[in-house]
């Protein structure tokens, strides 16, 4: 066995010990400390790139969050093994390792050159010089639209900018690694780390680039209703908003149940959760319709299989004073109800839920959430507006007065997705032929496959209407 020593920047095997110290002072210090002597003796050519020093000081940043979080776990040989068989299996982790970080540097570049960074950066100098502008705020919503461009813009570029700098930063190690006498697990998994949540960004950026919808960089709005099953139904609404809140729990989008009715014996009747994050509908959108499961029923005394729907409704989460439809009076039918709960000064007593029916096409919302009547029908008419652009648009309809009716019925023939918990597992999109069996990680919230087929699938649709090849 190779002999460890302690250094100050960890433990590391001996042939190590030297080229860590000259990088660890050097990195702590001028560039000039690290001499022409230095690099003959400890061999380190990357050392003459000026660039290779904010990458060293990065991963030295770094090195105590490995040593203390969970890493990446490489191929370990077993006890009794000879110090030659250790080497190759260190080689082999090593050589797949190169192997990763030489795609992920061919896929940052593939992504870098199809942004068009170019036209990126004289869309930022144009907007940044309107924003400039003293006239910018004589039109409030065209400033806001300015701003929010400029904010998209700059957004874009540090992503770009920050997938090169850890694709940089993995081929660095791997090429520490190269001029070494020996390979230090440490930086391995270092590089392996930065390649595993690289993989994820550039995933998480390809899926944003099929999202070109006016309403897709909103919140959502999702609302749930049990449908066709009876208790059942009503548990298996409550299993998808607690998928849905743990998806979004996941993305670090905030997230707020504003209504939700408990069902008699189990479950909820309906629920409606806000997801307040960048692009939220633009995901979600592909989940409104209806969701069906098949499973051996809690709630039957003979453990017979049932089948249960549930109806999904998504809708953007828009500001109240960003929704400019005019919608007649005598479209509306608002009724008053007292707001269920267990109790309060106004709740049960008086009437401050508002249910907002449009009459021409039978879409309705229900706001419960606010505790005076008024703001309650603020709420529920700005929805409303919400909904109907959303099928305005889907229906590619100039006016609201257009469109038809879009409820979704959840009962049998109109499901979207399966989920069959027995005899067998699988979760299943009908619309993209997406499947899988891990229906655990599903109902965990594990939902971006499924996202992603879709958004391909609507894409793909959207380029070639017609369905030819």
């Amino acid at each position: 066995m190779e002999t460890v020593v302690q250094s100050s920047v960890g433990i590391y095997s001996k042939p190590f010990h030297s080229l860590a110290r000259k990088l660890i002072k050097a990195s702590s210090g001028p560039i000039t400390r690290v001499t022409e002597m230095d690099r003959r003796r400890g061999g380190i050519s990357l050392l003459t790139s000026h660039s290779f020093f904010p990458a060293i000081r990065r991963i030295r940043a770094m090195h105590k969050s490995i040593t203390s979080s969970p890493t990446v776990s490489f191929a370990t040989p077993e006890v009794g093994v000879t110090n030659t068989e250790t080497r190759e299996w260190a080689m082999q982790d090593f050589y797949t390792l190169r192997k990763d970080v030489e795609t992920v540097l061919e896929r940052v570049q593939e992504i870098r050159a199809a942004a068009g960074l170019k036209q990126l950066q004289e869309d930022l100098a144009a907007l940044e010089a309107a924003a400039a502008d003293r006239s910018l705020w004589d039109d409030r919503a065209k400033a806001q639209e300015t701003l929010q461009a400029l904010t998209d813009c700059k957004d874009k570029l540090k992503l770009l900018r920050d997938f090169k700098t850890q694709a940089d930063d993995a081929e660095t190690i791997i090429k520490l690694t190269e001029e070494m006498d020996s390979i230090d697990s440490v930086f391995l998994q270092e590089a392996s780390g930065i390649i595993k949540e690289l993989n994820k960004a550039l995933d998480r950026f390809e899926l944003t680039q099929l999202l070109s919808g006016p309403y897709d960089k909103e919140g959502a709005v999702i609302t749930i209703t049990a449908g066709a099953g009876g208790t059942d139904a009503q548990d298996w609404a409550d299993m998808l908003l607690r998928m849905y809140v743990r998806w979004a729990e996941k993305q670090r989008y905030k997230t707020k149940v504003v209504e939700k009715s408990v069902g008699e014996e189990a479950g909820i009747k309906s629920a409606t959760v806000e997801i307040d994050g960048r692009y939220a509908y633009g995901y979600l959108s592909g989940e409104k319709g209806t969701h069906r499961i098949v499973r051996q029923s809690p709630f039957n005394s003979k453990g017979l299989r049932q089948t249960s729907f549930t109806g999904i409704e998504v809708m953007p989460l828009l500001p109240e004073d960003s929704t400019n439809v005019e919608i007649p009076e005598e479209d509306l039918d608002i009724s008053f109800t007292r707001a269920g709960g267990k109790g309060g000064q106004n709740v049960n007593k008086v009437e401050t839920a508002v249910r907002i029916t449009h009459i021409p096409t039978g879409v309705a919302v229900r706001c419960t959430e606010e505790r005076s009547q008024l703001a309650n029908k603020i709420k529920a008419l700005s929805r409303l507006k919400a909904k109907l652009l959303v099928i305005a648009e889907e229906q590619r309809a100039s006016e609201i007065k257009q469109i038809r009716g879009d409820t979704v019925k959840a009962e049998w023939g109109q499901q979207i997705r399966n989920y069959v918990f027995h005899p067998y597992k699988l979760v299943k999109d009908v619309r993209t032929a997406y499947e899988t069996c891990d229906i655990t990680s599903v109902m965990d919230g594990e939902l971006d496959p499924f996202i992603k087929a879709y958004l391909k699938h609507k894409y793909s649709l959207a380029a070639n209407p017609s369905g030819l090849t």
